[in-house]
């Protein structure tokens, strides 16, 4: 990873977060994007001794021209951008019956379309450097389950995007691959509107819902993000990795 650069959002926790240290740790220069200025503060000291530099950048990556100045300013102070990792995601439940439009349109707009604009931004420059994107999807990607109608599609969707970009991009030298994570332990459920009690319950049903008996760590997903990423998978593209301790090979329970 060293001399290369690398944007990743939703940086400022989860599974984000996890990457960015990722890759710094391995030499890379990192842009962390996120919303949460403590947060991204709080992630720029841990990389303070890493081998790689680490520079955060506070944007909504649902406001264009924030994604805009983003790429322009990253490409204008680096010159190059080598890896795109879109790790912004939010969750809220509700059903096909109760599900509102607003909550509808605003998964959607983090979890699909900010991400098909930011990668469309970055195509030229990663065109440049033969780059790649891995993006950030679920277990629910690939299965149906109920009470989170919105992120299930959302997932789905960006399985969708990641396999028709890989397509279009390949002549161009750029890979395009997705993660696939079940239950890891990040703050995405709470934020999401789960209480501390319902969580820890939550968490405590890994044990059934997941062959390995457990939830994963950010850490875990992060390094299959690192491996896509590196030039070890310079023959992989359009794959979904499921990496959800057997969870998508179970029946409904």
């Amino acid at each position: 990873m060293e001399g290369k650069v690398a944007i990743v959002t939703g940086a400022s926790s989860g599974i984000g977060r996890s990457t960015a240290l990722a890759l710094a740790a391995r030499g890379a220069r990192v842009v962390a994007v996120g919303r949460n200025e403590a947060d991204l503060g709080s992630l720029r000291d841990a990389a303070r001794d890493l081998p790689g530099n680490l520079q955060i950048h506070l944007a909504d990556v649902t406001e264009l021209s924030q994604v805009d100045r983003l790429v322009s300013e990253t490409a204008e102070s680096v010159c190059q951008i080598d890896i795109l990792v879109n790790a912004a995601g939010i969750l809220r439940s509700g059903s096909t019956e109760n599900t509102t439009l607003d909550d509808w349109d605003k998964m959607m707009d983090v979890n699909l379309r900010s991400v098909f604009y930011l990668m469309q931004k970055c195509i030229p420059y990663l065109e440049a450097t033969r780059g790649n994107i891995v993006n950030v999807s679920s277990v629910t990607g690939t299965r149906a389950f109920p009470g989170v109608v919105a992120y299930c599609v959302s997932k789905a969707g960006l399985d969708q995007l990641t396999r028709c970009a890989a397509l279009e991009l390949a002549p161009k030298g750029i890979r395009v691959n997705a993660v696939n994570p079940g239950v890891v332990e990040t703050n995405l459920h709470k934020r999401g509107g789960m209480s501390d009690d319902d969580y820890e319950t939550f968490l405590e049903n890994t044990k059934n819902t997941h062959p390995l008996g457990r939830p994963g760590k950010p850490d875990e997903i992060a390094e299959l993000i690192v491996f896509l990423a590196s030039d070890a998978a310079g023959w992989i593209t359009g794959a979904t990795y499921a990496i959800d301790g057997g969870r998508a090979q179970t029946c409904a329970r």
